[in-house]
């Protein structure tokens, strides 16, 4: 059915304002409490807690920030104050993709009335943003009809984006994959970017992580290229990595673990 719109007409520039505006205003509403919760703290403490006295300080500044019609990702911070604002979680300092759902027709032939709009504002008012052009349309269409997706792309000269939103997406919130191999499956494991090995362990298990002795590790490039496991250790990619190997995206792992009873009592 057809949803009217609150303001009688679609207007992206406009509603990307209107969202943006309100999440500040979120974001003030909530600072206003907890700045209040701060200043206490420091009342009491004085120069004794600096922890509180640089969040109070930067909380303040946020606020202001704020007031002055300025998102949260988009500002300069030092690094203890990005420690006391990873305390908040401040929805304005979220990260952000642009999606730009086009009609079907539009998408295909990669014009639409906005497109270069939204390109030229978010040119201006967020530089280096990352913005997906797609179309809901289609994707549905793909989704109703598998077994002809193929052809139908192939003939309208076209693709899906749904792959490139599912990695972007990841890339902003900095996580990757590792993949585990067993004999009747495969399993993928979420992490965030730059964790070490034992880390990564214990996602699967605690055990592995506390009794972390290494990591075997190639790529999924590896197996793609060499087919089979035996192929990726006889071409040299096949790997032993210590506790403070850093896991890359796309890293298919074996873990080699001891845990004994007794650290399992302790």
């Amino acid at each position: 059915p057809d949803v009217t719109h609150i303001d009688g007409e679609v207007d992206p520039l406009r509603d990307t304002e209107t969202i943006f505006h309100e999440l500040r205003l979120k974001d003030i509403e909530y600072l206003n409490q907890n700045i209040d919760k701060v200043a206490k703290i420091v009342a009491r403490m004085g120069d004794k807690d600096k922890v509180a006295k640089n969040e109070h300080e930067t909380l303040l500044r946020a606020r202001e920030l704020l007031k002055e019609g300025k998102n949260i990702r988009q500002c300069t911070w030092a690094n203890k104050e990005i420690e006391a604002l990873n305390k908040h979680l401040l929805l304005t300092s979220k990260p952000v993709i642009y999606l730009i759902n086009m009609g079907e027709k539009d998408y295909i032939k990669k014009k639409g009335k906005w497109l270069m709009k939204i390109k030229q504002y978010l040119d201006q008012s967020d530089p280096g943003a990352t913005m997906i052009p797609f179309s809901g349309a289609l994707e549905q269409r793909l989704l109703d009809d598998p077994d002809n997706a193929k052809t139908f792309l192939e003939e309208n000269k076209t693709q899906s984006n749904l792959d490139k939103i599912i990695v972007q997406g990841f890339k902003a919130l900095g996580l990757q994959y590792f993949f585990t191999v067993g004999e009747d499956e495969v399993r993928a494991w979420t992490i965030p970017k730059h964790t070490k090995a034992p880390q990564a362990a214990g996602k699967i298990h605690s055990d592995m992580e506390r009794g972390f002795i290494k990591a075997e590790v190639y790529k999924y490039d590896d197996i793609v290229e060499h087919k089979t496991e035996g192929a990726v250790k006889s071409a040299g990619r096949y790997r032993m990595e210590g506790k403070n190997y850093e896991m890359l995206d796309g890293d298919i792992v074996m873990i080699k673990f001891n845990v004994t009873d007794a650290a399992k009592k302790k």
